[in-house]
């Protein structure tokens, strides 16, 4: 199985760099248009489905790229951001100092980068099962981190700090038989 992770586009959180985490923020209309960029992108791709975070900003992503195409758009919350807990609407510039100690302890009342793993790992299971030639994915940094982890084998520490700048998708191919965790 081959697995195209797209970034969500532009929220109006990501233009104030305001860390949204597990907040439910839309796009901005600049991420409006990166989501019919996306669309055109992929269109001739041989997506099978569209596995979507369940927060707004990567729901409204897919669902403009993707509208009228029947590629079937499915939601699962597991594939959701790192949850900021108290940390949530801060400026991302707290998140960034802070990131480094996250991948094995909780943001204060949040959740830590590897448990936002252990929850893209348990997707990734499920999906493997299906029988699924080529998957998109359009989530969160997270899950990014994760994917660079699962399948890649990168350490969690070092998947967080790689800088992630926007690329066209990033391509991982899934190995038949391989524990995530």
């Amino acid at each position: 199985m081959i697995i195209v992770f797209e970034n969500h586009s532009t929220s109006f959180d990501n233009e104030a760099q305001v860390a949204s985490g597990h907040r439910d923020v839309d796009l901005s209309p600049r991420g409006e248009l990166e989501a019919a960029a996306l669309g055109r992108r992929r269109a001739n791709d041989g997506i099978d489905v569209v596995y979507v975070s369940d927060l707004r900003r990567s729901r409204r992503t897919a669902e403009i790229a993707f509208e009228g195409t029947g590629i079937p758009i499915v939601h699962d919350s597991r594939l959701r951001e790192c949850d900021y807990g108290a940390l949530t609407g801060h400026p991302l510039r707290e998140i960034i100092a802070v990131r480094p100690n996250a991948v094995f302890e909780p943001f204060p009342d949040g959740e830590s980068y590897k448990q936002a793993t252990i929850r893209v790992a348990s997707w990734l299971d499920d999906v493997r099962g299906l029988n699924l030639r080529r998957v998109l994915v359009i989530g969160h940094r997270a899950t990014h981190y994760a994917l660079e982890h699962l399948v890649l084998g990168i350490p969690l520490e070092k998947a967080i700090s790689n800088p992630l700048e926007w690329q066209p998708g990033w391509i991982y191919e899934v190995p038949e038989r391989t524990e995530f965790l």
